[in-house]
């Protein structure tokens, strides 16, 4: 009788959980590695240590109904270990690594152990929600911007006063109103959703409405804090010179105003932190503003004898700050009004630091990282905008971030480090730097492309992605294993954000941008596949994070539209209940919280996959195609039996959603599941 070959189904290993005891470890410590395969089904499992070129075998050290468990005791040193498992039956060989079944053995596949790399338990799994502050809720209006209250890229400041108003393709210079105050009112609507951190996009001074051009890294901007002294005039019709905004900047720069808005922002964090709420902060140190007294372009800050400001670097070939940006004319001739300084992606406002040349600005910032993670403001952690490009050569910026981290560790041990990334991050994650990414490869591109098709910037359409669901597991298999796991487990997973267009925009499945007058961002959008998505965000590895407005229904094409208002008093009260009990479920399953991925199957407008823990598997199946179909799933994968019960506790489709509670059983380990159009569901089995 022919021997069959090596069921591989059967075969399974993470680096996390039962597979990976314990899945953090500090050097010269011991770890265990278990590896799955059928039962009686091999001759042997052996553990590959590509670096030491060193081969061991595991042993057998236990079973179950379906499966045999291999076993083997490692001891770390104090650099990285990679492993991945061969597997022999006669004379078939198969190798196993994080893609699972491979050929593909580089070692950037490989499962990986990094000593003494230790991620904040509490992100790891935790729901997350992004503030785009001047667009969430306006308090009172004491301390808005005024109209013509200073000049900005040329144009005088607005103030917005309808807060329904639409944004305008050109928006950095308009204001809604909305701050801090406006946030802590709706702490209790945000602690009912189920949020557990919050995390904000820049708070610092600045006189954009975004804040990415840092004005003043050491406070919070009073228009988004307190104005307790409002001595500011605004600008007399006409009034267009960038001289003229120093006359007019009182407001964001007095003392005492600078010092209320810290203190409401402490205060703020404090009464977040008795709810058991996180707080995140972002921090923009690859460039600064134009307006930040470093450089000084637009003449913010008052210089001279009787002032404490030394000339900025746009002012003065003699100002202290001039190392700490790069200028293509260097002579003194050239000043002042020297625009001749490196710029972020060629925007005046926004000058590149020049970190290599100014160790004072590199412990100027340094003591910034400090200062906001710890007491009396004891923020959470950071969120790094485009962390990979500080600098001008890799080299340095792997020197600066880990300068970072120790610092940050040091004041705040249990501070998060999140990075704005794209492309490979492996890197900047080997437990000196970074602790995870805002996780745009490994979850929200494939699920754009999967789920409607589309780019995530509504830019492009490719309509043959849409539903590929081998193309969506293999996409996520690669770019997933760039991560080790525990940083992807804290991965600030998104289907939006402040730079990309709304999701649900997205499922109307056409390229497109915003037209001044015309809002047709909302024309052909797909409520069934945006509830998909929202189910795929709150099971999968990592921590999801909604874009304020999401769970009510915002849309908008990218940047600046995707900066809507939130919508208060015309919610979709439907689709924000949805999401309420995604979010319960998320927080009340330790499978779905931080469970061990299994991604079993997957075909045209399917997939479905399980998240593990040691008392609980979540089975997700996620179809979003148009006709009904019976897809059966190999539970038998899971080592769950025909006895045990099966429970839907969500389900959604093209019509709605329904959180009513079915029971189910598999046959032979098979759970034959009946889907209409565009339908997800959960369920959970309990042991």
């Amino acid at each position: 009788m022919e021997e069959r070959g090596i069921n591989r189904e059967a075969l399974y290993s993470i680096g996390k959980g039962f597979y990976r005891e314990p899945e953090e470890s500090p050097a010269f410590s011991d770890v265990t590695i278990r590896f799955r395969t059928l039962r009686e089904d091999v001759d042997r499992v052996l553990l590959y240590l590509p670096d030491e070129q060193q081969i061991y075998p595991m042993q057998l050290e236990s079973s179950d109904h379906y499966f045999d468990y291999y076993e083997m005791e490692i001891k770390l040193k104090d650099k990285p270990l990679h492993y991945y498992f061969r597997i022999e039956k006669g004379e078939e060989v198969i190798h196993y690594n994080r893609l699972g079944v491979t050929e593909d053995l580089d070692i950037q596949y490989a499962f990986s152990i990094f000593p003494d790399f230790f991620v904040p338990d509490w992100i790891k799994g935790v729901t997350m929600y992004q503030i785009f502050v001047d667009r969430f809720r306006n308090s009172d209006g004491k301390n808005n911007v005024e109209d013509r209250e200073y000049i900005y890229l040329g144009r005088p400041v607005v103030s917005v006063s309808d807060w329904d108003a639409p944004v305008e393709s050109f928006d950095v210079h308009r204001f809604y109103g909305g701050d801090l105050e406006g946030v802590w009112e709706k702490l209790d609507y945000l602690e009912h959703l189920g949020v557990e951190v919050l995390y904000f996009n820049p708070l610092f001074v600045s006189p954009s409405n975004h804040k990415y051009d840092t004005q003043d890294y050491d406070h919070i901007d009073p228009h988004l804090g307190r104005i307790v002294n409002d001595g500011g005039k605004v600008l007399p019709k006409g009034g267009t010179d960038n001289r003229e905004a120093s006359k007019y900047s009182i407001r964001s720069t007095d003392k005492e105003n600078l010092e209320a808005s810290d203190t409401l922002f402490l205060l703020f964090v404090e009464a977040c932190h008795k709810r058991g709420m996180r707080v995140i902060i972002d921090g923009v140190f690859n460039h600064c503003g134009s307006f930040h007294r470093y450089m000084n372009a637009s003449y913010f800050y008052k210089t001279g004898e009787d002032s404490p400001y030394p000339k900025g670097a746009y002012e003065s070939y003699y100002s202290p700050y001039l190392d700490y940006f790069h200028f293509s004319k260097e002579e003194e001739k050239d000043w002042p009004e020297n625009d001749s300084y490196e710029k972020w992606w060629g925007n005046d406002t926004l000058p590149k630091l020049n970190y290599e040349n100014a160790p004072k600005l590199e412990a100027e910032i340094l003591g910034i990282a400090k200062k906001w993670v710890s007491p009396p403001f004891s923020c959470d952690g950071w969120r790094l905008d485009v962390a990979a490009d500080l600098g001008h050569s890799e080299a340095y910026n792997h020197r600066f971030w880990k300068k970072f981290r120790k610092a940050v560790k040091e004041a705040n041990e249990d501070a998060v480090i999140l990075a704005e990334h794209y492309g490979n991050p492996s890197a900047w994650l080997k437990g000196q730097e970074w602790d995870s990414i805002m996780n745009y490869d490994a979850f929200m591109e494939p699920v754009s492309w999967f789920l409607t098709g589309m780019e995530k910037h509504s830019d492009r359409a490719e309509p043959e992605k849409f539903g590929d669901g081998e193309l969506f597991f293999n996409t996520m298999r690669y770019n997933m294993a760039k991560l080790p796991e525990n940083a992807l487990d804290a991965a600030m997973n998104q289907l939006s954000n402040h730079d990309h267009s709304r999701f649900l925009t997205r499922t109307n499945r056409r390229a497109g941008r915003m037209k001044d007058g015309f809002d047709d961002a909302g024309i052909g959008i797909d409520y069934g596949l945006f509830r998909l998505a929202s189910m795929l965000l709150f099971t999968w590895p990592g921590a999801p994070t909604l874009f304020y407005g999401d769970e009510v229904g915002v849309y908008g094409w990218t940047e600046p539209d995707c900066r809507r208002p939130y919508p208060w008093g015309k919610e979709d009260l439907e689709l924000l209940e949805y999401h309420r009990y995604l979010i319960s479920h998320r927080k009340a399953s330790p499978a779905l919280k931080n469970g061990n991925l299994m991604l079993l199957k997957s075909g045209k407008n399917w997939v479905s996959y399980l998240r593990c823990s040691e008392n609980q598997i979540a089975l997700i199946i996620i179809y979003c195609g148009d006709e009904d179909c019976t897809l059966d799933i190999p539970l038998w994968r899971a080592s769950v039996t025909d006895k045990m019960e099966i429970r839907r506790v969500l389900k959604t489709d093209g019509r709605g959603y329904n959180a009513g509670q079915t029971k189910r059983y598999t046959e032979n380990g098979i759970l034959s599941s009946r889907l209409r159009a565009k339908t997800g569901k959960i369920y959970l089995i309990d042991f």
